[in-house]
């Protein structure tokens, strides 16, 4: 890297002081020379906390102004415990889900004179924790999570962090949580095939170990067995969390002797490959097999047919978690709430009687 040789500054006193950006920032002490007052007073006129006299307060802001002084957020926190900022943990910004609500806790956050702090954790435990250790390092006022292990929980727990897990939960009981009712809506959707006729009902799952897994594979189980369907194992598979996973998964299962007459995809990429699984195999949607899909995404109506889906509103979900944030950072000592949501199932063309 090349070294820059920069001259010192020399500070006239006076409103007058001109910086070249090019050298640094404007610091807390520039503002106070420029305005010919002391770095408390500075300090207090920005802050609007102690008493500063009027016609000081606004040459200090002119000062600031004119400089382009911008707080340094840590520090005053530092100096003050107190944070604007949320922390925001989310597993994989390239899925529509997380970006989704990542912009709903952004919007509700700011609405609150909050700003979000965001870490795409892309599924790494080891990621995650380290970005929790940070967050509590900068004093962050608290932490919304998609949490891919209980370590990150558990670790904010022990900090006495305010934290909300949002669709899935590893401490439930333990802190708060927003989320999905992830296994009555599984059954509704399984009871939407079973009421158009069909019977041999697959289902894609990434895995049984969340919540969001174990709940909505129990779902779909227990409407089968209300029908009087015994549980076929080979029916139930756990693909992981990539659309080729998915895919390959797909072609297996479309390709057996005794194929599904509908599959059920537990989330939007898992149901991207299912789709592009049942165009390998040159199959139609949905005269040979009904898809559909936990979780809407823009290019399910975009298809043809469109695909049947539950559409959540991620957006308010991240809102909810904003809102749920706050209420623990105002009331610590409140018992631990889950806030579930709801959602609607969205019938399209991907869905019909079996043939």
């Amino acid at each position: 890297m090349r070294n820059l040789d920069i001259t010192p500054v020399a500070y006239p006193s006076g409103p007058a002081l001109k910086r070249d950006p090019v050298l640094r920032r404007a610091t807390l002490r520039d503002v106070a020379r420029a305005a010919g007052v002391s770095q408390s007073t500075t300090s207090r006129a920005l802050s609007g906390q102690g008493y500063v006299a009027p016609e000081v307060r606004e040459r200090v802001r002119a000062s600031a102004e004119q400089l382009g002084y911008v707080p340094h957020a840590m520090a005053r926190s530092l100096r003050s415990q107190v944070s604007r900022s949320i922390g925001v943990l989310v597993s994989d910004l390239r899925n529509s889900f997380y970006a989704d609500l990542a912009a709903g806790v952004a919007g509700r956050a700011r609405e609150h004179g909050y700003t979000m702090m965001l870490v795409d954790v892309q599924g790494s435990a080891e990621d995650e924790l380290g970005a929790v250790q940070a967050f509590v390092a900068t004093r962050t006022a608290g932490v919304i999570l998609t949490p891919v292990t209980a370590a990150a929980s558990s670790y904010l727990i022990e900090q006495q962090v305010p934290l909300v897990e949002v669709d899935r939960q590893f401490s439930p009981g333990r802190c708060d949580a927003v989320v999905v009712d992830n296994r009555h809506i599984a059954g509704r959707v399984t009871e939407h095939l079973l009421a158009l006729g069909h019977r041999r009902i697959a289902m894609l799952i990434d895995e049984t170990a969340w919540t969001t897994g174990a709940d909505r594979s129990a779902g779909y189980l227990e409407a089968l067995g209300a029908a009087g369907l015994p549980a076929a194992p080979e029916l139930l598979v756990a693909v992981g969390w990539s659309a080729d996973g998915a895919r390959r998964a797909a072609v297996r299962l479309l390709t057996q002797r005794q194929r599904p007459t509908a599959v059920f995809a537990a989330n939007n990429v898992l149901a991207e490959g299912l789709w592009r699984a049942v165009s390998d195999l040159g199959l139609q949607v949905p005269a040979d097999v009904s898809i559909v899909s936990f979780d809407d995404a823009p290019w399910m109506s975009m298809v043809s047919p469109g695909v049947t889906a539950v559409a959540q509103d991620v957006v308010a979900l991240g809102a909810s978690a904003v809102d749920r944030l706050l209420a623990r950072i105002a009331d610590p000592d409140e018992p631990p709430r889950t806030v579930v949501l709801e959602a609607q199932i969205l019938p399209r063309g991907s869905t019909s009687a079996p043939r």
